[in-house]
């Protein structure tokens, strides 16, 4: 039986909310990248930014503008990039996210690297509810 075509107003709704988790993941990839450069290298340079994003330096620029204005960044000249507490933070819910989702994938048979690539794109889509849901399959499953 066919299902009812959604309002225009709903598909609108939609479509806006699919854009907003988009830059919301564009966010958190930065902040998720930015602590992992901290942690490897002791810094985050925008030329290195760049480069691990695979993007052009005006482009991870313009990112790290945004991380600021959202209080998630801090740069100083010729030092480079630093979490703020609140981007430290959401970059730990972005590794604990991914990691959650990889090992979700893992459990039901995915091989481990496409897990790891299938996670980058599927970790900013999943809401807290289904996230909970995965986390308490993986706790059963452990024991």
């Amino acid at each position: 039986m066919p299902q009812d075509s959604p309002s225009p107003a709903d598909q609108a709704d939609r479509f806006a909310r699919a854009r907003e988790v988009q830059a919301v993941a564009l966010l958190e990839d930065y902040v998720e990248m930015i602590g992992d450069l901290i942690a490897e290298m002791g810094e985050a340079r925008v030329a290195d930014i760049a480069a691990r994003m695979g993007v052009a330096q005006p482009t991870a620029t313009k990112a790290i503008a945004r991380l600021k204005r959202e209080g998630l960044a801090t740069s100083r000249p010729y030092r480079g990039v630093f979490l703020t507490e609140a981007g430290a933070e959401m970059a730990e819910r972005v590794r604990a996210r991914h990691r959650t989702v990889v090992e979700l994938l893992i459990a039901v048979g995915v091989p481990a690297e496409t897990a790891e690539l299938d996670a980058e794109g599927i970790e900013h889509h999943v809401s807290d509810r289904t996230l909970r849901a995965f986390e308490a399959f993986l706790a059963a499953a452990r024991h």
